[in-house]
């Protein structure tokens, strides 16, 4: 017992001593590179309770929000036509 406090006794002495180093590297924050977005507009309608309800079940699936399943959509649609 008294050489495991002698041990511990010799440990503190030298972190008091020793001067704590430093790390080689530096840590410097990532800098997202601002995302440009297309200026919006709103839009309000009134669609089926079905469809709504569709919409986001397909949502939940595909990990998409309801505006970003209205935008496709639209963009589809005005693409076909």
């Amino acid at each position: 017992m008294a050489d495991y406090k002698s041990k511990l006794g010799n440990l503190a002495d030298k972190l008091k001593k020793e001067e704590p180093k430093t790390p080689i590297q530096e840590v410097a924050p990532v800098k997202a590179q601002p995302i440009e977005k297309e200026p919006e507009g709103q839009l309000n309608v009134w669609i089926p309770r079905k469809l709504l309800k569709k919409m986001k079940t397909h949502g939940v699936e595909e990990e998409l929000s309801l505006k970003e399943i209205t935008i496709l959509a639209l963009e589809k649609y005005l693409e076909a036509n």
